[in-house]
């Protein structure tokens, strides 16, 4: 199975966002923007940075995601969704992403019904769907979606900060999920780097998010080969 290096933006701003995307877009097929809503975790990043209190889930939220359709980038867009309710603002995000990752740990409301009616809003409109799953939750969730899931994306560090230490006990869970899965695609993001990509790639993941080891690198269409070897 073919190993893919997506590039992670975790920034406050649009321009940080669009000055990410233009970094990374001669060198990979997808970038991932990671939104969270400083509930879900701690951290907030952009939109939720900008647009403060009930405003969230108003007009004004949508008309910044919407900038997002200025940037004519060569990449595919992935959306990390670290929020606590993810329908609030998924008919949103599928307006300009090609494909978008809601966490089984959200409070979504009627948790298993509500993650099968996001999957079956992203067919409709003919977007990618995946479902991210925290360091400490079993991969067996996972199993009833499987079959309408484009990805899994296994965290291998807490959600809410870049910049965080590998887990390396989540290779486990990788293994886990990549038997009885052999032929899905299994996301992992989370403290990737060159030192640890190969074990990470052994356990049968095959999509790697990186974010702190390409932006921080001189070079980083070099780091993007580096990890792909």
């Amino acid at each position: 199975m073919k190993t893919e290096i997506i590039p992670t933006i975790l920034v406050n701003g649009f321009k940080e966002v669009k000055e990410k995307i233009k970094a990374v877009e001669n060198y990979v097929a997808w970038v991932q923007l990671d939104i969270m809503d400083g509930v879900f975790v701690n951290n907030e990043t952009w939109p939720h940075s900008v647009v403060p209190g009930p405003a969230k889930r108003g007009t004004k939220f949508s008309k910044e995601i919407g900038k997002l359709k200025k940037i004519k980038a060569k990449t595919k867009l992935e959306v990390h969704l670290m929020v606590e309710k993810p329908e609030e603002e998924f008919d949103d995000w599928l307006k300009v992403a090609d494909r978008i990752i809601i966490h089984f740990e959200s409070r979504i409301k009627n948790r298993e019904l509500g993650i099968r009616e996001l999957i079956e809003k992203a067919h409709k409109k003919k977007k990618g769907i995946g479902l991210a799953l925290n360091p400490e939750t079993h991969y067996a969730v996972a199993t009833p979606f499987l079959k309408d899931l484009d990805l899994v994306l296994i965290m291998t560090v807490q959600p809410g900060w870049g910049g965080q230490e590998f887990k390396d006990w989540t290779l486990g869970k990788i293994e886990a999920l990549r038997k009885i899965w052999p032929k899905g695609d299994i996301e992992v993001d989370g403290g990737i780097n060159n030192d640890n990509v190969a074990k990470i790639k052994k356990a049968g993941a095959n999509l790697i998010c990186a974010g702190t080891y390409l932006y921080k690198s001189k070079d980083i269409k070099q780091a993007i080969e580096n990890l792909k070897k």
